[in-house]
């Protein structure tokens, strides 16, 4: 259940808010000050913040600034200034949408859904990792070549994740070893031979005519360059 941080000094208006978000599924926390409201997103998470500007001993663009440092959380400013400059002004200090009081309850919640989306959708495209025609999910942990998904094990899929999330670094058999295997590098490479031999059957079988991954000799391995 995604959670909502509301930041509102009216109670009315507060308590509203919050009714219709639970109303429509959503776990929410509210906050009447400004001082209250950032020592919230300091110390928890949140999917979403719906904040107004108008607050008493720190206000909702201070509130925005901190938010920026701390957070890439979608916010959504409430407030009423409907000045087409003060709008400009908090977008571009970070906040994602902003609606003009009186508002619709109906509005509210159609925006905080909207804005919910766009984040996760941002979030899974942030999560995709790209190396020639290959595609890593780190969300999915699943890998494609050409649309064709790999079924690679585990351990061939951390193997891979590390060299396309670090494109250009030389890893080691001991660096790969403790990173993929968790434990201490004692020499024997055979584990990561084996298993780096199995990925470039799997990566050959799949693109026949495409090299991922390249031997540094004496080093180790590495992503070749594009």
């Amino acid at each position: 259940m995604e959670t909502i941080l509301i930041i509102e000094d009216h109670e009315d208006v507060n308590r509203m808010l919050a009714e219709a978000l639970i109303h429509a599924g959503y776990k929410v926390k509210s906050c009447y000050t400004g001082v209250d409201g950032i020592k919230e997103i300091k110390n928890n998470s949140y999917d979403l913040i719906l904040l107004d500007i108008m607050l008493p001993y720190k206000s909702g663009d201070e509130i925005l600034k901190d938010t920026r440092k701390l957070t890439e959380t979608p916010v959504i400013v409430i407030s009423a200034k409907d000045r087409v400059g003060t709008k400009i002004d908090l977008l571009k200090l970070g906040a994602d949408d902003y609606i003009t009081k009186p508002f619709d309850l109906g509005e509210v919640v159609a925006r905080v859904e909207s804005n919910l989306r766009r984040a996760h959708k941002q979030l899974q495209e942030n999560k995709v990792f790209r190396y020639k025609n290959l595609s890593l999910n780190d969300h999915t942990k699943r890998v494609t070549a050409d649309e064709t998904e790999l079924e690679l094990t585990a351990k061939e899929y951390m193997i891979l994740e590390l060299l396309i999330k670090h494109g250009g670094k030389v890893f080691t058999k001991a660096n790969l070893y403790e990173s993929v295997w968790k434990d201490e590098y004692l020499g024997d490479d055979n584990a990561v031979k084996t298993h780096i031999s199995n990925l470039r059957s799997k990566l050959k079988k799949a693109y026949p005519t495409e090299e991922y991954i390249e031997t540094v000799w004496g080093l180790g391995y590495r992503l070749y360059k594009e």
